[in-house]
């Protein structure tokens, strides 16, 4: 398997300049290659099969201007190389490390190294531990952590807080209780972005399962009790949230999340709580209740109408239901909005039958037909009056209101409705052969 340096020069080698020369003192020298092979600041080798970093030498010279590094689908397993690759990217920035087997420990670091700029380190389905995750977090300035599909059930990040820390994704783990998922605000005091979206969370509520996660084991076997006194308390700064596909199933843990103080952005689907909802009516439950969220799954900003309408829905969606059932959102809603009353259920559909005036020459008839029917079937059941066959017969539709502006609308299309032609009682159909 290559190392590092020998994929690059598989990527980026030069194959040597051409000379052109001609009967002058000149002499032009033409790459061979575009410039755009030369090493880039971002540099993605990604599914190359490297699994060391090669020749040190050779990485010093060519890496000096490396801030971005994507190495995800590779084969490192040691983080001794992976180490002896980032000491000769002294700009980086960003690196990207999933899905390469990084599960073995870190056995001994420089700590004379030193990575100024690295702010954001990806280490999805890498299966690290959490002692090595403590060890880089102690060593490397980041302010962005991607710890996705890694299969934790729980968190083990000790006592001390890293307040650099701003973004941490964490999907796709099998954690189960709110009570584990406040150890990263713990760790992470200035917190401002969670992404824990297909994460199975049962509950926000951290007193159903504080028997399991207060004083139970972790992977260090000696953390310490921890007390969470409210869902929000180690989030005062989280202002994105993102916890999609969840298995929560009440709607108190939405109005959990309404006590979050700086949240702000939220993306919240695919839970068992909303599956009896259409789109529309989740969104507005979900407003109505959240006064704190400015932009909903992605969506548009949250302006004053679509909230006033969210919040009088809220109100209608409660109002005949039993007081106990009521949320205490519901009271703070109608002190805002008042007693409401409910909405007129308005039938806009067409009538289902009219009575139309059919002409056909001399003759007249008045009868009562159902727009349900089609142009076709009509024709049909005029036949024993007009003594026209259908593939004959004309139909001219005149509104008694507009029939002098208008004039005769011709039924040319044998499928359509009736009630297409938006006909009513007292209208008129003027039969008449091709």
């Amino acid at each position: 398997m290559p190392s590092l340096s020998e994929a690059i020069h598989k990527k980026y080698d030069k194959e040597g300049d051409v000379c052109i020369k001609f009967d002058l003192p000149v002499e032009i020298y033409v790459p061979k290659i575009s410039p755009r092979k030369s090493i880039p600041s971002l540099l993605v080798l990604n599914d190359c099969d490297i699994d060391s970093a090669g020749d040190e030498h050779e990485l010093d010279h060519l890496c000096q201007i490396v801030e971005e590094l994507d190495l995800a689908q590779n084969k490192l397993e040691k983080w001794a190389e992976v180490f002896g690759i980032l000491n000769h990217m002294p700009k980086l920035k960003f690196v990207n490390l999933s899905f390469n087997n990084l599960r073995s420990a870190i056995a001994s670091v420089n700590t004379q190294t030193i990575f100024p700029y690295l702010r954001n380190l990806v280490l999805n389905n890498t299966q690290v531990d959490w002692k090595a995750v403590r060890t880089l977090l102690r060593l490397l300035p980041l302010e962005e952590l991607h710890l996705s599909l890694n299969n934790y059930n729980c968190i083990d990040l000790d006592s001390t807080q890293y307040s650099n820390l701003k973004k941490v994704h964490f999907m796709g783990n099998p954690v189960t209780t709110w009570a584990e998922v406040c150890k990263l605000g713990l760790a992470f005091p200035e917190l401002e972005s969670l992404v824990l979206a297909d994460c199975p969370l049962h509950s926000l509520d951290i007193s159903s399962d504080r028997d399991t996660s207060l004083g139970g084991r972790t992977e260090s076997e000696s953390e310490p009790s921890q007390t969470f006194t409210s869902p929000h308390c180690c989030f005062t700064h989280v202002h994105f949230l993102n916890i999609n596909n969840s298995l929560l199933t009440s709607w108190d843990d939405v109005e959990r999340l309404g006590r979050f103080p700086a949240l702000r952005q939220l993306r919240l689907q695919g839970c068992p709580l909303f599956e009896d909802f259409t789109e529309h009516e989740r969104r507005q439950l979900l407003i109505a209740r959240l006064p704190n969220i400015e932009m909903l799954n992605g969506g548009m900003f949250i302006g004053y109408e679509e909230r006033e309408d969210a919040e009088r829905a809220f109100i209608r969606h409660y109002m005949d239901k039993p007081e106990s059932e009521r949320p205490e959102r519901y009271n703070e809603l109608v002190g805002i909005h008042g007693e409401l009353q409910p909405l007129v259920n308005v039938d806009l559909s067409p009538k289902k039958k009219v009575r139309v005036m059919f002409t056909c020459g001399e003759m007249t008839d008045i009868r009562c037909i159902s727009v349900y029917q089609t142009v076709h079937e009509l024709k049909q059941k005029l036949e024993p009056f007009s003594r026209i066959s259908v593939s004959k017969m004309r139909l001219f539709y005149m509104d008694q209101d507009l029939k002098v502006v208008v004039g005769a609308q011709e039924m040319r299309y044998p499928t359509r409705k009736l009630y297409r032609y938006n006909i009513s009682t007292g209208d008129e159909i003027v039969i008449e052969s091709k």
